[in-house]
């Protein structure tokens, strides 16, 4: 292979990684309300998002009900930096072991699929953002 020809395959290998990057971006941009979570889609869901913020709630969970307006409302506001994802830990009682919920709502910050902060308990708004804020500020991909 001549330099040419290889420096024109990397050029090629670039431009695809730039696109896909860019519908990525889109595709986030686009999910303004929080993503069903479950037991079965967790993992794959959870990694494929470079920031989510996951909800740990129960029908039944008063202080869950007083944050889930707060989450909607979140999810349109970061919409494109960060997506948010509930999960019924009455429904979904594996996920919530794993990872030792034991109190909810229980919210937890995942990046690149590994849980990096937690939030316990009926947090206001602003608290919530302070610690989307800080992971932000450390992710240099869609921050």
């Amino acid at each position: 292979m001549s330099d040419d020809s290889e420096l024109e395959a990397i050029r090629q290998r670039k431009m695809a990684e730039l696109q896909k990057m860019a519908a990525d971006k889109a595709a986030i941009a686009s999910i303004t309300q929080p993503v069903h979570l479950t037991d079965a889609n967790f993992a794959g869901e959870t990694a494929k998002y470079p920031i989510i913020l996951v909800d740990f709630w129960a029908p039944w969970c008063g202080p869950c009900r007083m944050v889930a307006p707060v989450i909607d409302q979140l999810a349109k506001e970061y919409a494109g930096r960060v997506v948010f994802g509930k999960l019924n830990v009455d429904e979904n009682p594996r996920v919530a072991g794993t990872f030792g919920v034991q109190s909810i709502p229980t919210m937890m910050i995942f990046k690149a699929g590994k849980a990096v902060d937690i939030i316990v308990g009926a947090m206001p708004k602003g608290a919530i953002e302070a610690k989307l804020k800080q992971q932000l500020s450390g992710s240099s991909i869609y921050g």
